[in-house]
């Protein structure tokens, strides 16, 4: 597990370890409506990065795949049912990586914001497009980029 992540308050990697069903349910939430099949490409997405991702983030995978669909359930039962309040608790609970991430390492940090980046856009192809396929919608693509997240360069 990369090291500046275990030197954080367990509060801050709450929220570095939740990061991702939060993407998840934003993208998902984007049009209204929670997909099953947006949230399977999610848990799906998570999964294949336990093997198939940045060296350093494949613990941070592993931790978050083992329970990541009950915290999703979890999340979807606690956050606001309006689509529009949700969203905006979700963004809200997403800015905090914005005191998070400048802690880690830089390289780190930057292969974190991109991961989130391309998992969001991931997310957003599962329910976008012509059917379904290879495309992300407008609402999605409104969210798919974080706009909450500040840029790690």
């Amino acid at each position: 597990m990369i090291t500046s992540i275990e030197s954080l308050p367990a509060e801050k990697q709450q929220v570095l370890y939740d990061a991702i069903p939060y993407v998840t349910l934003l993208v998902a939430g984007a049009d209204g409506i929670i997909e099953d099949a947006e949230l399977e490409k999610g848990e799906k997405i998570a999964h294949v990065r336990t093997f198939h991702f940045h060296q350093e983030w494949q613990e941070y995978y592993k931790k978050v795949d083992e329970h990541l669909h009950e915290r999703l359930l979890e999340l979807i039962r606690m956050l606001p049912r309006s689509p529009q309040q949700r969203q905006d608790a979700i963004s809200k609970e997403l800015s905090k990586l914005n005191t998070i991430l400048p802690l880690l390492e830089p390289k780190h940090a930057k292969h974190f914001y991109d991961g989130l980046l391309s998992f969001a856009r991931h997310v957003a192809k599962a329910s976008g497009g012509i059917v379904g396929w290879m495309s992300i919608g407008p609402k999605e693509a409104k969210v798919a980029d974080l706009p909450m997240i500040e840029p790690v360069e």
